[in-house]
């Protein structure tokens, strides 16, 4: 209260603090007046903005309230975002998560986003069937050794099994086997004999060398009586085939003694040799046969 009986108003817009003691008391009425005046105008445009309702009579104070308290409330929403208060330490836990949902939110716009589509399973090389497992073939028996029978070494038996070999691929009877056997062992000892009068003979495989005339091979059988060429009288095989088609040729042959039936053939100097070899002959065919 000044000293002239007036009142400050302390709301005013220019306060007991901001004049001089000389002012006026006539002006600060009106200049109290007049701030009066603009406050009310100012809240009534401020609450209609607010809300159209403020400018119904009755509502105007309700209005301005509700304003600036929605106002102080965006006011301190704001301050609590950006300041935090002292001594409240962040949760690591959440941090953790803030930052793993940052992380997925940037890669959800990233241009190079990784497709989450199943990959299309690449096609496999088809195995390739496995071929239908073929059996084994057998392995073929060793040929069985013919072991020396009858007081024979190993290259007389040899000599045996050639003959009894080339009797079969001519499909002679056990018995002509026997009749060729005995005849070679009568004839050469079962040795596939040269000749010193044919120095040909010589040139061919041979086990031994003889005198008898032109006399070669297993059967001793002649080039000069027509049975073949010295070349095939020295071989084996073709000797004894020589031997059992002559045979073949004998009427009756099978029912014949041995000894007979070789000298039909051979026609020897000594007819009746042949027989002292039968049982020998008999058990060198059972024994290559098996």
């Amino acid at each position: 209260m000044r000293d002239d009986g007036t009142l400050d108003d302390q709301y005013g817009l220019d306060g007991s603090a901001d004049r001089s003691d000389d002012t006026p008391s006539t002006d600060q009425s009106t200049a109290c007046a007049e701030a009066s005046t603009a406050r009310g105008s100012l809240r009534t445009r401020f609450g209609a903005l607010m809300n159209p309702l403020s400018a119904r009579p009755g509502r105007t104070k309700m209005a301005v309230a509700t304003g600036a308290v929605c106002c102080l409330g965006m006011v301190g929403g704001f301050s609590q975002i950006g300041a935090r208060p002292a001594g409240d330490t962040p949760n690591p836990a959440a941090s953790a998560e803030v930052a793993q949902r940052a992380a997925l939110d940037a890669a959800s716009r990233g241009l190079t986003r990784e497709s989450t589509a199943p990959a299309t399973p690449s096609a496999a090389p088809s195995a390739s069937p496995s071929a239908t497992a073929k059996p084994k073939p057998k392995a073929k028996p060793k040929p069985r050794r013919i072991v020396p029978v009858a007081g024979l070494d190993q290259t007389q038996m040899n000599n045996a099994k050639k003959i009894v070999q080339a009797g079969r691929e001519m499909g002679v009877p056990r018995r002509g086997l026997v009749i060729a056997v005995a005849t070679a062992m009568q004839e050469s000892t079962l040795l596939n004999y040269a000749s010193a009068v044919l120095p040909e003979s010589q040139n061919y495989p041979h086990q031994a060398i003889g005198w008898d005339h032109d006399s070669v091979g297993l059967f001793q059988q002649r080039p000069s009586s027509g049975w073949g060429s010295v070349e095939e009288l020295m071989d084996p095989e073709y000797a004894t085939k020589a031997f059992l088609s002559a045979l073949e040729e004998i009427p009756g042959w099978q029912d014949l003694p041995l000894t007979v039936a070789a000298q039909a053939v051979q026609v020897s100097a000594f007819p009746d040799a042949y027989a002292q070899h039968e049982w020998r002959a008999n058990t060198v065919v059972k024994e290559i046969l098996g």
